[in-house]
């Protein structure tokens, strides 16, 4: 049973369900897996261009968003390109796969056909999320509802024991999914629920002591033998940027608004790819003149701080966007911003965060 009553209704973005944003509708395009081909990505470039505000704004589940999309034809183009496989399962899609992981990214395909394949599964919540990791730890971190972990089976980011080898992993989480949505009542996220045990009835597998799993999140900026890691500041992937990592090949989006691009990445796009470089410690939500609720415009300011910890900027207390490792919470307010709850002065940001990192490097 559920531990909460929602009141309102499920209003995460899609392709024909957008938000409507300050500057105008958003509509997310979910990528399982964080796979994308050159070609589809170059679709993608195209309709921000056309239709948007000229950029592909990657999400921390490893998903695009475009903004500002005021004209018609987006469905319409992700159909032609093969990004809209399934029109009624397009806001369910939402699958973390280990960018680096042959295995895993096999499982995130075979499971976003598998997905779309049920028809009652398009009654998933939302915020519903699958991960597959190939045993790393990059994405069982990631807050996942259900998580197979080269063999272990996850839910909401705990072990439960099950094992579930590779070849039953797709059936193991659909069936997860298709117990939640019977048990769910209200809730969004199988934390919600007071008893995830029973989401696991029937699924065969070996049972034996839950353990506590380490996470490594992220991958390291730069290059990864023939691949590349490069990282779009703030996550706002221009379309000139889309346009050059399509050009040097197929790619995988990450939930840590980096992007893997298996191929040779060629110079001056304004992507970051040096591991030393200030802006890779933090991140922000869109901020103001994008969002009617933010309080600030947490990029510009947050822009001026130089190097920093790794520090998250929201512009109001929804904290969109804020990454699931530990970090510093920079919130804005009326009249200056709290950092982990201490209030400052937005001039004095940068002295503050500079002996945040300070302590930081004291402790390591």
């Amino acid at each position: 049973m559920s531990t909460s009553a929602r009141v309102r209704a499920d209003a995460c973005p899609g392709i024909f369900a957008t938000h409507d944003a300050a500057d105008g509708p958003l509509a997310r395009v979910r990528l399982p897996g964080g796979a994308i081909t050159r070609a589809r990505l170059g679709a993608l470039a195209d309709a921000a261009d056309d239709l948007g505000d000229g950029a592909l704004h990657l999400t921390s589940r490893g998903n695009v968003q475009l903004r500002g999309v005021t004209r018609p034809g987006l469905a319409g183009r992700l159909t032609a390109a093969g990004l809209l496989p399934s029109p009624s399962h397009e806001r369910v899609r939402n699958i973390l796969a280990s960018p680096t992981s042959d295995a895993a990214q096999e499982l995130a395909a075979a499971l976003d056909e598998a997905l779309c394949a049920v028809p009652g599964l398009a009654e998933l919540p939302g915020r519903f999320l699958f991960a597959l990791d190939g045993g790393r730890g990059d994405v069982a971190g990631e807050g996942a509802d259900v998580c197979w972990r080269d063999g272990a089976l996850l839910l909401a980011g705990e072990d439960t024991g099950l094992r579930v080898p590779a070849e039953h992993a797709v059936e193991a989480l659909l069936s997860v999914a298709r117990a939640f949505l019977r048990r769910r009542g209200t809730a969004w996220r199988v934390s919600e629920l007071t008893d995830p045990g029973p989401l696991l009835k029937g699924i065969p597998g070996e049972t034996v002591e839950p353990r506590r799993f380490a996470v490594n999140p992220g991958l390291p900026v730069g290059p990864i033998g023939e691949a590349i890691v490069a990282v779009p500041v703030f996550g706002r992937l221009t379309s000139a940027q889309a346009r050059a990592i399509a050009k040097a090949g197929d790619a995988v989006v990450t939930p840590w608004r980096s992007i893997l691009v298996r191929g040779p990445l060629e110079t001056g796009t304004g992507l970051v790819t040096d591991p030393d470089a200030p802006s890779l410690g933090v991140s922000a939500c869109i901020g103001r003149p994008g969002c009617a609720k933010s309080l600030a415009d947490v990029r510009a300011d947050a822009a001026r701080v130089g190097r920093t910890p790794r520090v998250h900027f929201a512009g109001c207390e929804r904290r969109c966007g804020k990454p699931a490792r530990e970090h510093v919470d920079v919130l804005a307010t009326e009249d200056g911003y709290l950092v982990d709850g201490e209030r400052v002065p937005a001039g004095e940001l940068a002295t503050v965060l500079e002996k945040e990192l300070s302590a930081e490097k004291g402790t390591q």
